[in-house]
């Protein structure tokens, strides 16, 4: 198969994996800048053009879209998937889940546990969207925040409000969630592949430290999933619409609470945690699913 990996910097370890799995298992594999593609809209021949060439055909996309891009990044992925290219996540789905609001809203219809989340524009009652949520402490995340950047822990209602209220002079979009403390500081990243977990780790946060990011100094280690923890992450994935993402779990009194679907998942952390060569495995998913205009948008929302 020829394969081309959407992503900015060809040195990062995911790509290098992809590069190294999908050779030694005898595919052509090309790295692509995502930004330094640009397209031709066409209604009888659509194509994809870099570098002043228009690029092959090529069987399969992986889309390594990070959160600073995802408007353009999504554009040359549905432009692909106009020209019949199979990808391991679509353009429709990766927007999906890069909404965090959508996301959690999503979420809730079908019933999946997550912290309960207040959203407000403006409100008149910043206390009432904070008792709404369960009361201080509180949890508030900026919409656009990754890799624990703008997430903030408000141990009491008073601070919470001065945080609420700096965020929103900024004219900046939050989230203000439940603070789940028997979680401490600790979730587990399952990796979905296909419909099924194929790898999970437990993320620990530092000594003092309520995120558990590894960007962050968090740690990994091997975890063992619950039936509940499985099924969460793979309904998610579902309702999300995505072939391949990493769900972050949480564990509360109440069962498994959903954070984040993350549509490009890293792969050096949970590699590295559970010994498994993961690049090969999403490949091979790619080589028995992959077909020609195979692009129908799945999930809804």
């Amino acid at each position: 198969m020829k394969i081309a990996v959407l992503s900015r910097n060809s040195g990062l370890y995911s790509t290098r994996r992809f590069v190294e799995a999908g050779e030694k298992l005898g595919h052509q594999v090309d790295v692509i800048d995502t930004m330094h593609c640009y397209m031709d809209v066409t209604s009888s021949r659509p194509s994809v053009r870099y570098k002043g060439k228009a690029l092959p055909r090529y069987d399969a996309i992986i889309p390594r879209i990070g959160a600073s891009v995802t408007f353009y990044g999504t554009s040359v992925v549905r432009q692909f998937e106009m020209m019949g290219t199979y990808s391991i996540n679509e353009s429709v789905a990766i927007s999906r889940s890069r909404d965090k609001l959508r996301s959690l809203q999503l979420l809730s219809r079908k019933g999946i546990g997550m912290p309960r989340t207040g959203f407000a524009n403006h409100p008149d009652r910043i206390d009432d969207l904070i008792k709404n949520v369960g009361g201080a402490p509180v949890v508030i995340k900026l919409l656009e925040g990754t890799q624990g950047i703008g997430v903030v822990l408000a141990d009491t209602a008073k601070a919470a409000e001065s945080i609420i209220e700096a965020f929103m002079g900024l004219k900046a979009s939050i989230l203000v969630q439940e603070y789940i403390e028997e979680a401490g500081g600790a979730d587990i990243r399952c990796l979905v592949v296909g419909g099924k977990v194929i790898a999970a780790m437990k993320r620990q946060g530092g000594p003092g430290e309520f995120r558990s990011n590894l960007h962050r100094g968090g740690s990994a280690s091997l975890v063992r999933l619950s039936p509940a923890e499985r099924k969460t992450a793979v309904d998610a994935a579902k309702t999300m619409g995505l072939n391949m993402c990493g769900v972050d779990i949480l564990r509360s009194k109440s069962g498994p609470m959903v954070m984040e679907v993350n549509s490009s998942p890293g792969l050096e952390g949970i590699e590295t945690a559970t010994g498994k060569d993961i690049a090969s495995m999403i490949i091979d998913f790619i080589a028995t699913t992959a077909t020609p205009n195979k692009t129908k948008t799945i999930g809804k929302g």
